[in-house]
């Protein structure tokens, strides 16, 4: 009588075909992991005065900016998941899915496989390039590691988003539709500048309130400052909450859905 498998080895079944999946698209893997650096050097040499600034925190306008690629990458693995999710769906692949053993836990999870691997190529990818561009790191190598894992946290937190959508909207063009919002978000944080630096009190407080920034504070605090533990607790935090909350609205999601089906 052979073993039913672990909920571990279902997931990882579904991760390898998902994984596979987003390979196989090699449109998938380099836009996204490009774009953002494309952006990175032209923001990183058309605001480079912006070190000049009075209490601005380093004098190397790249090392404020390198947390920025990792946050815009992580946003086009949300599309990534999302969009793969969603053909899914269309095609009647995750209905084909759920008339097997495999639980439905199983199922949401392991179809982020893909973009989890996106995820640490582009964060390794984006390590190797700040330091072909001069970036040191004040936390050291540790500090690198960990900057490694928060940025697969805040990928995996964001994929969890896009495969919510994709099971809320079921297609693939509606996912990438709301990018631009998720893009507004970015612009609207500290990503260019630090908060107690924005003269614009409207923009401070949009700011102050958005959770993009605490992520992107996170990451750039180990470039820049060190080891600075409130900042690393509120990006792992915002990170943590954005996966529970997606992952749990996706779990009732899929089960209407399903239903529906």
């Amino acid at each position: 009588m052979s073993r039913e498998p672990s909920l571990l080895e279902q997931i990882a079944a579904v991760a390898r075909r998902s994984a596979m999946d987003t390979y196989r698209q090699r449109a998938l893997l380099v836009f996204p992991m490009v774009f953002p650096l494309i952006l990175f050097a032209i923001n990183g040499s058309a605001l480079s005065k912006a070190t000049e600034i009075p209490g601005f925190p380093t004098s190397n306008y790249r090392a404020f900016l390198i947390a920025m690629p990792f946050v815009q990458g992580a946003m086009f693995v949300s599309i990534s998941a999302g969009t793969s999710l969603a053909r899914d769906i269309e095609t009647g692949f995750l209905n084909r899915l759920a008339l097997t053993p495999l639980r439905s836990e199983a199922m949401l999870i392991g179809q982020l496989g893909g973009a989890s691997v996106l995820a640490c190529v582009q964060a390794v990818v984006y390590v190797l390039v700040a330091f072909a561009t001069g970036v040191s790191f004040a936390s050291g190598v540790g500090g690198v590691l960990v900057l490694l894992a928060l940025s697969l946290a805040i990928s995996f937190a964001f994929a969890s988003l896009g495969g919510l959508l994709a099971l809320r909207l079921g297609s693939g063009e509606a996912i990438q539709g709301i990018f631009p919002l998720l893009f507004v978000t970015l612009f609207l944080s500290s990503s260019t500048l630090p908060r107690n630096l924005i003269k614009a009190e409207w923009f401070r407080e949009i700011a102050t309130y958005n959770p993009i920034s605490y992520l992107l504070e996170g990451l750039r605090s180990l470039v820049i400052g060190g080891w600075n533990a409130q900042a690393l607790e509120l990006a792992f935090g915002f990170s943590a909450l954005l996966a529970a909350v997606s992952l749990a609205l996706s779990g009732v999601a899929m089960k209407s859905r399903l239903a529906r089906t």
